[in-house]
Parts: C-alpha cells; sequence; structure tokens
C-alpha cells in the first residue's frame, strides 16, 4: 500500500511538472499575440485598465480583451485588482515584456516561435525521413522575430562588451578595415559596427535572399548604406573576395557543412586577420547542460536549427553542438592556427577569436 501510494505521489508530481510545461506553450502563444497587437506596450505607456477601456485603448474586441487579460494575469505577467477590476503591467515586468530593443525583451523570441510553431507539421514528417525543413517553408514572423530577438542583445552587449573584449579586432575596426558577417541575416551586427566604426568597410553575406532583402532595408533606413553591401551567397562553397575580418553570428551550430564553411573562412582571410564567432554557449556532456535555457534551446534546434541543417546537408550539430572542444577541433581541421575562448562573465554565449 506504501508502495502504490508513493507512486501515485510521483505520477501527479511529474503530471504537475507537465501541465505546468504545457501551460507555458498556451502562455507563449498568449504573449505572442499581446506582442504583436501592442497589448503590454499599451499597458505599461497608459497604465492599469479594465477589459472596457482596455478595449477601446488597443482597438480589439472587448470580450478577446476580457479573456487575454485573464490569462495573462493567471500566468503571472499582469497583476489584478478586485475592488476596480483594473489590471496592470508591473514595472518590472516592462522590461521583459514592453521595452522593444532592450536586453531582456523576449517580444521577439515569442514571435519567433509563433512562426516556427507553423512548420510542426513538416517536422513531425522529418522525424520519420530525416530530411530536413528549408528555410522557405517559414513564414515572416520567424524572420522578423529572429531579428527582435537578437536586437536588444546586440545592441546592450556588442559595443560595450564583446569588442572591448577582443582589444586586437577593436584596434583594427578603429583603423579601417574590411570585414565580412557570413550569415548576416538582417544586418543588425553590420549596422552597429557600422555606426561605431565608420573608417571600416562592410559586406553581409547569406544564402537566404528575403534575408538579405530586410538587411538592405535596415541599412538604409539607419544611413549606413554607404559603408555596408549585401550579396546572396552560399559562402560554405566559398568565399570570392579576402577580408581582414570575418564575423559569424550563431552560425555555425546552422550550418550544413560547419567544417567547410570554416575552410572557406579561413581561406578569404588575409594574413593577421581574425575571425570571430559568438555562439551559444553550452556544455560538452548533455547532464552539464540540463534546466530550461538548454530544453528551451533544444526545442529551437528541432524547429528550426537543425532541421534546415538537414534541408541542405547531412551535417548539423544543432543549437547545442558548438561546444569550446568541438569549436577548437573544428577550427584546426580548418587550418587555424590558434583558438581563444574570450572571457565574459555570466554570459549565455561564447566567444571565439580565432587567429589564421
Amino acid at each position: 500500500m506504501e508502495e502504490a501510494e508513493m507512486e501515485d505521489s510521483e505520477v501527479e508530481l511529474f503530471l504537475n511538472k507537465v501541465v505546468k510545461d504545457t501551460s507555458g506553450l498556451a502562455v507563449t502563444i498568449m504573449a505572442a499575440l499581446g506582442d504583436r497587437l501592442g497589448l503590454f506596450k499599451d499597458l505599461a505607456a497608459n497604465g492599469p485598465a479594465g477589459s472596457l477601456e482596455f478595449a477601446r485603448r488597443t482597438g480589439i474586441n472587448e470580450r478577446y480583451a476580457k479573456e487575454w487579460l485573464a490569462g495573462m494575469t493567471c500566468a503571472g505577467y499582469l497583476e489584478y485588482y478586485p475592488m476596480s477590476q483594473l489590471f496592470s503591467l508591473p514595472p518590472a515586468h516592462e522590461h521583459v515584456l514592453a521595452q522593444e530593443g532592450g536586453p531582456f525583451f523576449l517580444g521577439g523570441t515569442h514571435q519567433m516561435l509563433l512562426g516556427m510553431l507553423t512548420t510542426v507539421g513538416l517536422l513531425e514528417k522529418a522525424f520519420r525521413t530525416g530530411n530536413g525543413i528549408p528555410m522557405s517553408a517559414y513564414d515572416e514572423n520567424t524572420w522578423e522575430g529572429i531579428e527582435r530577438d537578437m536586437t536588444g542583445i546586440y545592441e546592450a552587449k556588442l559595443l560595450k562588451e564583446w569588442i572591448p573584449a577582443m582589444p586586437d579586432v577593436k584596434a583594427m575596426l578603429e583603423r579601417g578595415v574590411q570585414v565580412a558577417d557570413v550569415g548576416c541575416g538582417s544586418s543588425r551586427v553590420l549596422i552597429i559596427l557600422a555606426k561605431a566604426f565608420p573608417k571600416s568597410r562592410y559586406v553581409g553575406l547569406d544564402p537566404f535572399e528575403p534575408l538579405i532583402e530586410r538587411a538592405r532595408a535596415n541599412a538604409e533606413a539607419a544611413g549606413v548604406s554607404d559603408l555596408v553591401g549585401y550579396e546572396v551567397l552560399d559562402t560554405s562553397i566559398g568565399i570570392r573576395d579576402q577580408y581582414d575580418l570575418i564575423t559569424t553570428f550563431n552560425v555555425i551550430h546552422e550550418a550544413s557543412n560547419p567544417l567547410r564553411l570554416l575552410r572557406a573562412i579561413r581561406k578569404s582571410l588575409r594574413p593577421g586577420g581574425r575571425y570571430v564567432c559568438v555562439d551559444v554557449k553550452c556544455e560538452e556532456a548533455l547532464e552539464d547542460n540540463v534546466g530550461p535555457f538548454a530544453a528551451l534551446r533544444y526545442g529551437f534546434s528541432l524547429l528550426y536549427c537543425m532541421s534546415t541543417s538537414l534541408a541542405e546537408g547531412r551535417e548539423a550539430l544543432g543549437t547545442m553542438g558548438l561546444h569550446e572542444g568541438k569549436m577548437r577541433q573544428l577550427c584546426q581541421e580548418a587550418g587555424f592556427s590558434s583558438v581563444k575562448l574570450v572571457p565574459l562573465e555570466k554570459s549565455l554565449r561564447n566567444i571565439f577569436e580565432v587567429f589564421v
């Protein structure tokens, strides 16, 4: 009897965990809708409101407003005052849900997941066939979400922490060098660098034309199109020109052939050049990665990183596949002389300064 009660208790504990995790998906979808409709930003800007006033302020239907407000309150995202029947967004929550472009903002993450979830049917088939999911299968929410997800981090970290931690790289940018960003995506990194180091010249390379179109538009809007050029190019098969500095940001773990790409980067660097790789911080042993951040990243890997890699080839490191040992091995095989792990405190990313 005691053994049966213990087993029931263990089942209930795990059931509660699964319910909590499953609730998280529903909450993420509600939060993504709140982000896309500007609901969090309204509460941050205009203060507490009842469902009727909130619907009027945001231009949404009152019945949907009432249900969304209730759901976000139950999730702990909003506060509710029973006496006045008002809902509010706590000040600390504004950083995460309403401050677009800030280092803690997760609206882009929610939008990105909303886009990636549309490929679940394709992912189910991929589990059986071993094939990947092409980038063309993802909708606009995916690309806009990825861009918004990383913009705040780049704005907060790139010039204040990452570049200063590499004095030689900073000196190169200041005196003026030729820079290529491989897998540039929507080009937020190059735009930040071009504004800060206008003596250098920049090229963004990416194989996916819709992202290059976004990059060109972003550079034009930022007023740096005279400093930054773009090219649609599958860099894993070669980079035509020579550069003093080449960067990749969250690219190597997504590459269809990481070693071939690193060899192309090595071949395209001038003598004395540098390669800077920013990628997900992870450990080699699975047991050293366990936790919510790692679980989320494995989800990203299945929904996008690993699966898009497999659409282009048979190699796929996945989001959690580029640990320090793997990076050092790949760079050695690619012909680089040495790899330095840049020291950073409390970082969720590894930065490798790689020497020709």
